[in-house]
C-alpha cells in the first residue's frame, strides 16, 4: 500500500466517507467563488436559480410549488425568497382567476436585465471553477453525479 493510500485509510472511515467528504469540500470551494460574484449583484445562488427557472418558463409563469421542486437545493421558505425578488422588481406574482389560492411567479424585464448583466461574469466564474477539466471529464462527472443522486431525487423531479 502506498503512503498516500495509507494516509487516506487512516483519515477516513471508509471509501464512501472519503468520497462524500471530497464532494462536500469541492462544493464548498466552488460555491465560495460563486457567492463572491453573486454578492456583487446583491443576490444569492438560490435567488439566481429562481430567476433562471422563471426565464426558462417565459413567457409563462411558474407556480410557487413548481419553483420549489425545481430548485437545485431545497429552500424551506420559498415564499420569503419570492418576496425579496418581488421587492427588488425582479419578479411579479400573479393570482389566477381559476384558483385564487395558487400563486404564480413570472420574471420581469428588470429581472431579465439582471440575468443579462450577470451572464458573462458568471460564465467566467464557471470557467474559474471547472475550466481546467477536459470536455470528456465534464461529461463524465455530470453523468457520475446524476447516477449518485438518482436514488435520492424526489419522484418526477425535474430541477433543470
Amino acid at each position: 500500500m502506498t503512503d498516500k493510500a495509507t494516509a487516506a485509510r487512516l483519515r477516513f472511515d471508509s471509501p464512501l466517507q472519503e468520497l462524500y467528504l471530497n464532494l462536500w469540500r469541492t462544493y464548498d470551494r466552488l460555491r465560495d467563488l460563486e457567492e463572491q460574484l453573486f454578492a456583487e449583484y446583491e443576490l444569492n445562488s438560490q435567488q439566481y436559480n429562481v430567476l433562471r427557472l422563471l426565464k426558462a418558463a417565459q413567457p409563462g409563469a411558474l407556480a410557487t410549488l413548481a419553483i420549489a421542486e425545481r430548485l437545485v437545493s431545497r429552500s424551506p421558505d420559498i415564499t420569503r425568497m419570492l418576496d425579496r425578488l418581488a421587492e427588488r422588481g425582479w419578479i411579479e406574482r400573479i393570482r389566477t382567476e381559476e384558483d385564487r389560492r395558487q400563486v404564480l411567479a413570472r420574471i420581469t424585464p428588470e429581472g431579465l436585465r439582471l440575468l443579462q448583466r450577470i451572464a458573462k461574469p458568471l460564465e467566467k466564474c464557471h470557467e474559474r471553477q471547472l475550466g481546467h477539466l477536459k470536455p470528456q471529464e465534464v461529461r463524465q462527472l455530470i453523468e457520475l453525479l446524476q447516477v449518485a443522486r438518482q436514488p435520492h431525487e424526489l419522484s418526477g423531479s425535474s430541477w433543470r
